[in-house]
């Protein structure tokens, strides 16, 4: 079964859409990635200030071998971390999932 990826992301005073900007513009760039199955970006509205980068993978294996590839990220550290000073990763197993048709 797969597994989930949440990086909770606070951004920078003023720098969400910078923030959402960024995600759109790279938005594919893990596209095609071994074990990669989806990319969801979240904006908080109601009860939450953190975005949510959820990301789904066939397996550990698959989503190590894509922070080892160092694909996901690019540009400044620096300028990332005005943008979005603060991250969490949270980690799950899929125990079941329905999707509507």
């Amino acid at each position: 079964m797969s597994i989930v990826k949440i990086n909770a992301i606070t951004a920078g005073p003023g720098q969400e859409a910078e923030l959402e900007r960024r995600f759109e513009a790279r938005k594919h760039a893990i596209d095609g990635h071994p074990g990669f199955e989806g990319f969801t970006l979240l904006r908080p509205t109601k009860g939450e200030t953190r975005y949510f980068v959820f990301t789904q993978w066939a397996d550990e294996e698959s989503y190590q071998a894509w922070r080892a590839a160092d694909t996901g990220h690019s540009g400044d550290p620096a300028e990332r971390k005005k943008v979005a000073p603060h991250a969490d990763l949270m980690e799950f197993d899929v125990v079941f999932e329905v999707k509507g048709e």
